[in-house]
């Protein structure tokens, strides 16, 4: 299965998760482009719409090269890729550098999309984690991480596509697993888009505001 974007792949994931409709659920995506997908699947369900922001840690000299990830709250774990860090030869000295760049850059994403940086309250409700697609998901697992400090009822994690080993690592972390998808060979998340461009800040905040306008004038 290849989506045609990330809007339509956000509505074949919202029809995965119909038991949530109407609920008090909480959709958090995880930006930029998780944000469309998570703005199909709120507006499809009737649930707020709110952005979770953790961050891969990059390789020294390639920051595409994930060796882990941070997580936006809870006490900020980091998710290590230890095998990764050991052939490479990462310093700790580099790893704390690179967290500490990835926690500002999470401070000013969260103040940019929601004007807060304090996570919203979640204790007791079901969260909806979503994603345009998970690879080796390091970030879903840093998020999924922090966000368990913050005491949710349960934790839900949707995607339209996922590779298969990090769907099994992350399924076993959460209360429920979703993903339209799980193809082998995987390849990566854009293979499996026709339309993959990258999603803009001020697109992120206009489908917050969307969500949020559309959630009220409902009430």
């Amino acid at each position: 299965m290849v989506f045609e974007d990330r809007r339509e792949a956000g509505q074949k994931l919202a029809s995965l998760l119909g038991k949530y409709s109407g609920s008090d659920a909480l959709a958090l995506a995880i930006p930029r482009g998780g944000v469309v997908v998570g703005y199909e699947v709120a507006r499809a369900l009737g649930l707020e719409l709110d952005v979770i922001v953790p961050r891969k840690l990059g390789a020294p000299q390639e920051p595409e090269l994930a060796i882990g990830a941070i997580s936006a709250w809870g006490n900020h774990e980091a998710i290590l890729d230890k095998r990764a860090i050991r052939v490479l030869g990462v310093t700790y000295d580099y790893i704390e550098r690179e967290i500490e760049s990835q926690l500002d850059e999470i401070d000013r994403r969260l103040v940019l999309y929601r004007g807060d940086s304090t996570p919203p309250d979640v204790t007791g409700r079901t969260i909806i984690i979503v994603d345009d697609g998970i690879a080796t998901g390091y970030t879903m697992q840093a998020a999924v991480v922090g966000l368990k400090r913050l005491e949710p009822k349960e934790i839900v994690l949707a995607v339209p596509v996922a590779a298969p080993e990090g769907a099994e690592t992350l399924s076993r972390m959460v209360d429920a697993f979703y993903a339209v998808t799980t193809p082998t060979p995987f390849l990566a998340v854009g293979h499996w888009y026709h339309d993959f461009l990258q999603t803009s800040d001020t697109e992120v905040i206009d489908l917050l505001r969307k969500q949020r306008d559309e959630m009220a004038r409902n009430r």
